[in-house]
């Protein structure tokens, strides 16, 4: 006989268990485990409130954002105003090493259904492509990355067909330029800080926002026309997947970012490309990486040919010219190894030095947060020392770990009040507390001082560009009209904001060494040749210069406090159409030069007036 055991009734949860304790009660199912993940995916940050926060912010950047490095000009701004109108300066690097043009080539992948034959499209080019390779010299360095202009030219083409670009004043289509790069950033940094408020919480997300939308080097950096930008954007965006656990679009987003941004950055993308292929199923992710490459670079391939008439690998040609030799950088000045610490510091204040503490923080930061974290800003370390050992440095090579430096710091900030905590003990200490109040502030200062160092820049250094825009209201200038600049011509703030008035803009000798721009020349063959005297010496040319400062009928220079008069300081021979202040460096104290301090940043630092002169005609003296 079986022995029949009397059923026990399940003990009920008592009334004062807490809803935790009671949910332990019950076996955990899978319904419950999607249901856990739904109510985490509730705790995030809305997609709206960081897409507007960020997006004003990068309104703000489009429109008021200064030209930080001259290469952003005459490497991207150039080359892409003489697409559309069919003028502008050339480099030297356009015939002697493979082309930078890195960032059109993902913004024209964006309108891929516009057809390269097009009737339309082949009417706006004087020339078909193999006729202008046929105009120049087909050296192996000549294997230009002109994919990636007409790529960039097609999208303009698309958007002039609906927008009606190119029928917009030139100053409007660059600012118009600014607004979707400006876009680009606000939808990647978006998708991160939603990323980290469902991986992570709302705090070091929201913290994250702050740092990204007032960071001076995240403001400045955003709408910057440059490869290390869009490597930004990349970076950005595939550390957001990885953290949303969508690691096969992460490698993808890695490999776009590494084949058709900058091939360098790939030290960048190696900690989440690799922890991908572990934590996700290996053969999808691989196979999902692979495939992107081999189509982009297939894509890059077929373009060269196209525009070369010659199978051809810029990609390729890029790497063996820096990295096989060639390419010395060094010609264009040498910095210590402590130079990306100081940029890091001046760009993002405490927060620098908070993002290089996230290491020392890690066994805080550990039990707070997943390994994904540490993956995600990693490169930050490995960037700076890879950078800090090549002789030439530069503010924008930092670009692509500028988000990850406010994810870093956000994650320390947050993580202050568990350095106080004392596990033994059953409340909180009162430096446990004192650091949960003190967060805010804390943030609160940082973001002050990295406004303050905007608010600095944007009224110290923003003389160029006004400017130049002055010149719109001088078209009473008689047509074919010649605008020098001398030792200015760095801060040339590109030919679209020159009017149609002015027949040329020259260069006049003021004592500079090295080899300055010159202008495209459409009858020999445009992108695809170069005055013979471009070299990668970075020799000077007599040809480069307009000696007759005569036939100047305006003129930009920067006039600042020096023993050595200016040329507009002689009122015999030109008068002064518009003037306006420009901080002077030199003269400045650094503390005051670099952060807008009320009433003392007026008082303490020196200015000199960046002026539009034009030459008083003959008849008038």
């Amino acid at each position: 006989m079986a022995l029949t055991l009397p059923r026990q009734r399940r003990p009920a949860v008592p009334a004062r268990m807490s809803e935790e304790e009671a949910s332990g009660v019950d076996s955990y199912s899978k319904g419950d485990k999607a249901e856990t993940k739904s109510r985490q995916e509730e705790k995030g940050l809305s997609w709206l409130l960081p897409f507007l926060a960020l997006g004003l912010l990068r309104h703000m950047s489009a429109s008021s954002n200064i030209i930080h490095d001259c290469d952003e000009v005459f490497n991207y701004w150039e080359p892409l105003h003489y697409l559309l109108y069919k003028s502008g300066f050339q480099t030297w690097e356009y015939r002697s090493v493979p082309f930078h043009f890195r960032l059109f080539s993902t913004i024209g992948l964006i309108f891929p259904y516009v057809p390269l034959d097009h009737p339309a499209v082949r009417r706006l080019f004087l020339y078909r492509p193999h006729d202008r390779l046929a105009c120049s010299t087909r050296s192996y360095f000549q294997s230009l990355r002109l994919d990636h202009i007409y790529t960039c030219f097609f999208m303009f083409w698309w958007l002039d067909q609906h927008l009606g670009f190119t029928r917009m004043k030139k100053v409007q289509v660059f600012y118009s330029v600014r607004l979707f790069l400006g876009l680009i950033s606000t939808i990647t940094e978006t998708i991160l800080v939603v990323a980290l408020s469902r991986k992570f919480g709302k705090r070091l997300a929201t913290y994250a926002l702050a740092m990204l939308c007032l960071t001076s080097g995240c403001f400045f950096s955003s709408t910057s026309f440059l490869p290390s930008t869009f490597s930004m954007y990349a970076v950005t965006l595939s550390s957001a997947l990885f953290l949303l656990e969508n690691y096969a679009a992460a490698v993808s987003v890695a490999a776009v970012g590494v084949l058709i941004g900058w091939p360098f950055s790939i030290l960048v993308f190696l900690p989440v490309t690799m922890y991908s292929l572990i934590k996700g199923r290996f053969q999808r992710v691989f196979l999902s990486g692979l495939i992107t490459s081999v189509f982009v670079i297939v894509l890059s391939v077929y373009a060269d040919f196209y525009f070369y008439g010659k199978w051809t690998s810029s990609i390729f040609n890029l790497l063996m010219y820096n990295v096989m030799g060639g390419g010395e950088s060094h010609l264009y000045g040498i910095e210590g190894p402590l130079f990306y610490l100081r940029n890091g510091f001046n760009n993002f204040n405490f927060s620098f030095i908070l993002a290089l503490l996230f290491v020392a923080f890690l066994p805080i930061t550990r039990k707070r947060y997943s390994t994904d974290l540490l993956v995600a800003v990693s490169p930050i370390y490995v960037w700076l020392a890879f950078m800090s050992l090549q002789p030439h440095k530069e503010e924008r090579f930092l670009y692509p770990i500028y988000t990850l430096i406010c994810v870093a710091a956000a994650a320390v900030i947050d993580s202050l009040p568990a350095v106080f905590h004392d596990k033994y003990s059953t409340g909180e200490s009162f430096m446990e507390k004192f650091a949960k109040v003190s967060r805010p502030i804390f943030l609160g200062l940082i973001l002050s001082a990295s406004h303050s160092r905007t608010f600095s820049l944007l009224n110290g250094y923003s003389g160029p560009l006004v400017i130049y825009k002055h010149l719109e209201q001088h078209d009473d200038a008689k047509p074919g009209s010649i605008l020098c600049v001398g030792s200015e011509w760095h801060r040339y703030p590109s030919s679209f904001f020159i009017p149609s008035y002015i027949n040329e803009v020259r260069w006049i000798d003021d004592g500079f060494q090295g080899l300055l721009p010159f202008p495209f020349n459409s009858s020999m063959g445009g992108t695809a040749a170069s005055p013979s005297y471009f070299n990668n010496k970075n020799k000077a040319s007599d040809l480069q210069f307009l000696h007759d400062v005569e036939a100047c009928t305006l003129l930009v220079e920067l006039d600042l406090k020096r023993p050595h008069p200016s040329r507009g300081s002689d009122l015999s021979n030109w008068e002064t159409l518009a003037a306006v202040h420009y901080l002077d460096r030199e003269l400045s104290p650094p503390i005051y030069r670099s952060f807008f301090i009320p009433y003392n940043w007026h008082e303490k630092n020196v200015f000199g007036l960046y002026k539009l002169l034009r030459k008083i005609p003959r008849e008038k003296m």
